[in-house]
């Protein structure tokens, strides 16, 4: 049993109107952005076979972006390298969510946010809905818009950064990707706040003192 509107019809029962599914995808990566997705679907273009993105392959996660481009309201927003090691990557997560909402091209009246916390400057009306990218249509369709966006942006990096494997791993912990950092170094691509990465640091600062 996938994703259904029950969410979004009950939003839109208490005179909500437009709702928006958000989404985030990056918090556990060592390296690169954080990105969230907020979607607008229209209720009767709903592509088939929306579900979480971590449910589907990626060829069926690339055609399924494609769809909801072409007949959704999307906006994907990001919080930096830099901004996830100033105030941490929960935080961070938000702040990309809230920039997502904020720049949706119709305002939403209401938000279906993945999780069990909100953003607190959403400044609208929401719904925390845990595992919510397998239970909104809406969320859903944001976890594949954030995830597609984020992969693409890691492996445009990737070929700045050879060797880190971030065109297949997007930045998380992978053995391959930690020995590499040991190997080749930090980038400033890489979150400095991130144990793995702050010990390397760490460690080279105290050899070279």
């Amino acid at each position: 049993m996938g994703p259904d509107y029950r969410f979004e019809d009950e939003a839109i029962a208490q005179g909500f109107g437009v709702v928006a599914g958000v989404d985030e995808v990056g918090r556990g990566p060592l390296a690169g952005p954080v990105t969230a997705a907020a979607v607008v679907l229209d209720p009767a273009r709903i592509p088939a076979g929306l579900n979480d993105s971590k449910a589907l392959t990626p060829k069926r996660r690339e055609a399924l972006f494609d769809e909801i481009a072409a007949v959704a309201h999307v906006s994907i927003a990001h919080a930096s390298v830099e901004e996830i090691d100033e105030i941490n990557i929960l935080r961070a997560s938000h702040l990309a969510m809230e920039r997502a909402v904020a720049g949706l091209p119709v305002a939403a009246g209401f938000a279906l946010v993945d999780g069990n916390l909100l953003p607190r400057d959403l400044r609208i009306p929401a719904r925390a809905v845990i595992k919510g990218d397998a239970l909104s249509l809406s969320i859903s369709a944001a976890s594949i818009m954030a995830k597609i966006c984020r992969d693409r942006i890691m492996w445009d990096l990737a070929q700045h950064y050879p060797g880190y494997g971030w065109e297949t791993n997007a930045g998380y912990p992978s053995k391959s990707h930690k020995e590499a950092l040991r190997n080749l170094g930090v980038t400033p691509h890489h979150r400095r706040s991130f144990k793995p990465v702050h010990n390397i640091l760490y460690q080279d600062n105290f050899v070279s003192d």
